[in-house]
């Protein structure tokens, strides 16, 4: 992988401030909401922030570059969307690999042969731990039908040039945050000859409960009642 050398480096730094109070606000299905006071330069500060275990999403590229994209009903924003396939991690013994095989069979009833990790990004940091893995999936076969049930009953898979997804993103046509980052980070990967890829079993340092230190786990901040 080529990486810039030097001082000119950019690049995201872990910075533990202490954490003073902690405790939770909200506990829900799927993602839980904590409250915080932590001290920056010697002021407490208190923020709100949603507590998610993290997710996966995989960008299935077919030998003619054609990306799958699945289509479903997304609730919050009353709409049906473009997604690619993707999922939470479903507990502390689940690889993101792993997480990620699991979601393309579920979600769109395939399998594949060669993965690499394509981006990792955090989808809202001022406000949320959630950080996402998104994996390039190629070498691509079929499953047999999964039984899906709720919004993902319905869901429609297409698959679609590369550079269209490119297009329909640049053009504002779909906002998914997974689709963006994995079909721009994809384009740029291939015009580099796909040498920013990583092994799919790269360790995930990054995320707030897989990579550990110097990265704060949530077990390393203490439960209080402000």
């Amino acid at each position: 992988m080529r990486e810039p050398a030097g001082e000119g480096r950019i690049e995201d730094v872990p910075e533990h401030r202490p954490v003073i109070e902690r405790r939770m606000i909200h506990e829900g299905r799927v993602w839980n909401v904590a409250w915080e006071r932590f001290d920056y330069d010697g002021t407490p500060i208190v923020r709100e922030l949603v507590d998610h275990p993290g997710a996966v999403a995989v960008l299935a590229l077919d030998d003619e570059e054609r990306a799958l994209l699945i289509r479903q009903y997304r609730h919050p924003i009353h709409a049906r969307v473009w997604e690619i396939p993707a999922g939470l991690l479903d507990g502390p013994g689940e690889s993101a690999l792993t997480a990620a095989q699991r979601e393309l069979g579920e979600e769109a009833d395939l399998a594949a042969e060669r993965w690499n990790v394509l981006a990792d990004f955090q989808n809202s940091p001022g406000g949320s731990d959630e950080t996402i893995r998104v994996y390039l999936a190629r070498g691509i076969s079929t499953l047999p039908a999964f039984a899906r049930h709720d919004e993902e009953a319905d869901i429609e898979t297409r698959w679609v040039p590369l550079d269209d997804v490119v297009d329909a993103i640049l053009h504002r046509r779909v906002q998914s945050p997974s689709l963006a980052v994995g079909a721009l980070a994809a384009v740029a990967a291939r015009s580099r000859g796909w040498d920013t890829l990583a092994p799919g079993d790269e360790p995930w340092l990054r995320h707030p409960r897989l990579g550990g230190a110097p990265w704060v786990l949530p077990g390393d901040r203490p439960e209080t009642t402000p």
